[in-house]
């Protein structure tokens, strides 16, 4: 028999008693510490895009929580590099890899908007109502400069008072379309914003 003092005994009966209770109780550490742990993007949305910034044009993969459900709202909270993206490789710049801050900041420009002539206010307007004014304006535009022929008679189908700036993130295949759609519509003045 082990001589142990009754205040040694408590503790080795508490201690004891303590560790079977947890052990009940699901608190076992090896069970715990054999478990995986989950993959803290598991239950996220994955969409693919292309980072705004700059004509580089890196892919960037966001994560979105939310289940799509009627009333639930859909949060952009983890951005990274796209691995498969030929241009970055899973890389990202100081800007690229601070994308979430634009995405989230309060005064970013969610909706178009219209300032009359001589005012000072700009009021929202509709998707609809923006592209049917670009559109209408680009008509009437075409419709009052349009040059079919040149003096001579040579035809020539320019439109020279607009000019087109495609944008920088677009890949090869988006720059080839818009240059014949542009190109199409006999515009001349065509860049893109790469070269800016």
């Amino acid at each position: 028999m082990v001589n142990m003092s009754r205040r040694q005994f408590f503790k080795v009966t508490g201690a004891t008693l303590a560790s079977s209770s947890l052990a009940l109780l699901g608190a076992s550490p090896a069970p715990a510490m054999a478990e995986v742990r989950q993959f803290k993007l598991a239950r996220m949305t994955e969409t693919r895009n292309t980072c705004p910034y700059c004509s580089v044009a890196c892919g960037v993969l966001m994560y979105g929580l939310g289940d799509g459900a009627k009333n639930a709202k859909t949060s952009i909270v983890h951005i990274e590099g796209d691995s498969d993206h030929p241009v970055n490789r899973g890389t990202l710049c100081p800007k690229g890899a601070a994308l979430i801050d634009f995405i989230h900041s309060p005064s970013r420009l969610k909706f178009p908007e219209y300032r009359a002539p001589g005012s000072d206010k700009w009021q929202r307007i509709s998707w609809d109502d923006a592209l049917g004014r670009i559109a209408r304006l680009m008509k009437d535009d075409r419709d009052a400069n349009f040059v079919e022929k040149t003096p001579d008679g040579k035809v020539v189908n320019r439109w020279l008072t607009t000019s087109m700036l495609a944008a920088s993130a677009s890949s090869n295949e988006v720059g080839y379309v818009t240059h014949k759609v542009i190109r199409s519509l006999g515009i001349l003045g065509f860049d893109n914003q790469a070269r800016v």
